[in-house]
């Protein structure tokens, strides 16, 4: 287990692994362990998350809440960001005391969570609370998914079909991966007899959206649909950007400025997300 304070009293950090961990945490005033693993995460590495409550219960005082976001997967963290990060608020407003978020890592989804409580419940700006974050712990989070949240809170959160398509009846499955299932996951198209191709009609938020085929197996692009340029890892991926034409222009204009690098919310805007969140049921 590492860790990092990043506030006085909110610290981001990796899993715990066994109870004792829950004993450590107690010694530095830990009153709040928010877990953010899904129960494969948990299976994969062999953690005992039952045996952790568990110590939780017993040591008296420490609060143990699961709130969980899919690893490696921007669009869940988006539509998940406002239930968890409401949960988070009000778990730190009745135990008090210092708040232990983790993932698995505590790389991506902990510091997501942690800059989007500072951003939308401590009045920092978006860009200011990911260089304090920064300068304590180096991780990776999504901060785009922060952007299409705050924007799905303060926009609504309209839809568009898209409709994506594979040309060739050689091939005996195709799949889609990533949009907004993630990257573990996949997703049939259905084969069009009469027109010779393989097609996929999905529902979207506004937004990127990037993904792969997976034609008999094999991962691939399709070269007649917008591709990214090449990633860090070298990985090019196809991609769809669903712009919200059913949107009106005061919307869409209100979008436009929430996904700038650093954005900024007035009052009356944090207001409007303060109210939304506090009105959710707690994870």
């Amino acid at each position: 287990m590492n860790y990092n304070f990043i506030l006085p009293d909110v610290i981001v950090g990796s899993c715990l692994q066994t109870p004792l961990d829950v004993d450590r945490l107690k010694k530095i005033g830990v009153k709040t362990i928010f877990c953010l693993q899904q129960d494969p995460d948990l299976e994969y590495f062999g953690v005992d998350i039952c045996a952790i409550q568990e110590r939780a219960k017993e040591t008296g005082g420490i609060e143990h809440i699961r709130a969980q976001i899919r690893d490696f997967d921007p669009f869940d963290l988006r539509v998940r960001l406002p239930a968890v990060v409401a949960t988070l608020y009000k778990a730190v407003q009745r135990n008090k005391g210092i708040t232990y978020i983790h993932c698995t890592a505590g790389l991506g989804r902990a510091p997501a969570v942690a800059l989007t409580y500072m951003y939308w419940f401590l009045g920092y700006d978006l860009l200011e609370a990911n260089e304090l974050l920064l300068s304590v712990r180096p991780c990776f989070p999504k901060l785009e998914a922060i952007r299409n949240a705050t924007c799905d809170l303060l926009t609504g959160s309209a839809k568009e079909t898209v409709f994506l398509k594979w040309q060739d009846d050689d091939c005996r499955t195709v799949e889609i991966s990533g949009l907004d299932i993630g990257w573990g996951q996949m997703v049939p198209l259905t084969y069009v007899s009469s027109e010779n191709h393989w097609i996929l009609a999905r529902e979207l938020l506004v937004g990127r959206y990037e993904y792969k085929y997976i034609v008999d197996g094999v991962w691939t692009t399709n070269p007649h649909e917008p591709l990214t340029e090449p990633n860090k890892d070298g990985h090019i991926n196809n991609f769809v950007e669903v712009v919200g034409d059913c949107q009106d222009s005061e919307t869409k204009r209100l979008r436009q400025r929430l996904m700038q690098e650093s954005p900024a919310l007035n009052d009356i805007e944090r207001q409007i997300i303060r109210r939304k969140l506090l009105s959710l049921p707690s994870l």
